[in-house]
């Protein structure tokens, strides 16, 4: 019996050891899964900001094509009208409303280009690039604090020691990213 009794400590002892090992596993892979979320976060803000620039840059471009255009249109119609008699200007204006019910019909077949119309589309469009941005950052932060935490309580904060898992530092602006961005036209 006494030989019992002792294989009975030996198997208690085993049966701890076996709890301390799936323990030590379970918690090393929860911060492993986390730490990956963490970097799919961060891949979120890369992702934003290629796409904030490659849009901005894109529509800015637009904007300023459009703005070309008007003025040239604009400083040319103004010399066409500067050498025109106020008989030759009644005159262009009687020829432009007789042709204007067929540029009406022809211009609701198009769709209208104005530079104005652009502005507001590259409104539209810094709006919804920053507000995905910041969904992003702020996101990564979650993820971040989810780490955090896991890793500062015991006992998950001895398997991070032990395994060399650090928190992990939050999305903070600097200083130049707080102020606005200056379009030039």
């Amino acid at each position: 019996m006494e030989w019992l009794s002792s294989y009975w400590w030996v198997i208690v002892i085993g049966i701890i050891m076996l709890m301390l090992i799936i323990g030590f596993i379970k918690t090393y892979n929860k911060l492993k899964v986390m730490q990956i979320k963490v970097n799919e976060t961060l891949s979120g803000i890369e992702v934003a900001l290629a796409k904030r620039h490659d849009m901005l840059i894109k529509m800015l471009d637009t904007a300023k094509g459009y703005m070309k255009h008007e003025r040239e249109t604009l400083i040319e119609t103004i010399k066409f009208r500067k050498g025109m008699s106020i008989s030759e200007l009644n005159e262009a204006s009687v020829k432009m409303d007789s042709v204007a019910s067929t540029i009406n019909a022809v211009a609701e077949s198009y769709p209208e280009l104005r530079s104005a119309d652009v502005f507001k589309e590259l409104q539209v469009g810094i709006r919804d690039v920053e507000q995905h941005l910041q969904a992003a950052r702020r996101l990564y932060n979650s993820s971040v604090t989810s780490l955090n935490n896991v890793v500062a309580v015991v006992p998950s904060n001895i398997v991070a020691g032990l395994c060399g898992i650090k928190k992990e530092e939050f999305f903070v602006a600097e200083e130049y990213q707080k102020s606005d961005v200056k379009m030039s036209f």
